[in-house]
Order: C-alpha cells, then structure tokens, then sequence
C-alpha cells in the first residue's frame, strides 16, 4: 500500500524499491516453507481436537487497511511506528503468541488449534482443510508450539 503512494507521489524508484524488496521477502518465506517442510524431522501426532484458529486474517487485513482511513495518507510517523514494531517483534519473539501472514492465507495455507494425546494445544499450519481429527498423520515442529503438516511435503 505505501508503494502505492509514493507512486502516486511521484516518487517511482522509491515505489520500485518497495515492490521489490516486497517481491523478495514473498520469495523468502515460500523458500523456508519448503526448507521447513522438506527437512524437518517428521514425527506422528494423534489429534484429539481442532479448531480453526485463522479468524485473525480479517483483523490483519483491517490493520493494514487503516491508514487509508487518515487524513494524512502520505505520511508516516516514524517516531510512532519503530517503536510500535520494536514492541510488536518483541512479543511475538519472546512469548507463545503467533501472528498469520494474510499472504499465507491467500497462498492456500490454513491455521488450526489442534490438541495433542497428551493434552498439549498446538497451532498447526497445513494446506488441508481440516474436517477430522485423523487428517493429520505427520508433522514438523516450528517453534515450541507451533507445528506444519509435512504430508505431502512437495506440494508448497
């Protein structure tokens, strides 16, 4: 969105820039998907539950979309946003919290809570859509509580 008020601004390399730069770090994620689910160590899971857990992505999409809602579209307040992305890098880092990329969603990929046998809730990434409990045979550990499907590892 901000590549296109540049644009509009007049300012083209800088739009260039950010549409590049945006291109690159798309090609970077697909790239550690695959890495992740080419070489992750594959271990079972039985399911005792699932819940969807992508409810978040029209939130996401909202926060994106918010400043088209100001009146000073072309500016940004730098002083307001390092600040705001430090804080929002630390939590996310530090604690159990997980934040999904709408890009992921429009890229096919769906977020699940999902319980394990021994009573442990995960967040598990997978392109399936999940109707049961017996759908999920393998998966990679992420993170600590975060977990991708690895059936069908070549498919990303």
């Amino acid at each position: 969105m901000y590549a296109w008020i540049v644009w509009r601004n007049q300012q083209h390399a800088i739009a260039i820039g950010i549409v590049a730069a945006c291109a690159m770090l798309v090609l970077i994620c697909v790239y550690l998907l695959r890495q992740a689910r080419t070489s992750l160590e594959r271990f079972p899971l039985n399911i005792t539950s699932v819940e969807p857990a992508d409810r978040e992505n029209i939130a996401f999409m909202l926060l994106y979309l918010s400043p088209l809602f100001t009146s000073e579209l072309g500016q940004i307040n730098i002083n307001l946003l390092i600040p705001t992305l430090l804080i929002f890098t630390l939590l996310t880092a530090t604690g159990y919290n997980y934040h999904f990329n709408p890009l992921l969603g429009l890229a096919g990929w769906h977020f699940y809570k999902v319980e394990s046998s021994e009573g442990v809730t995960y967040v598990l990434i997978t392109r399936k859509q999940l109707r049961n409990t017996s759908t999920i045979n393998h998966v990679g550990q992420l993170t600590e509580y975060i977990l991708i499907d690895l059936e069908d590892a070549n498919a990303c």
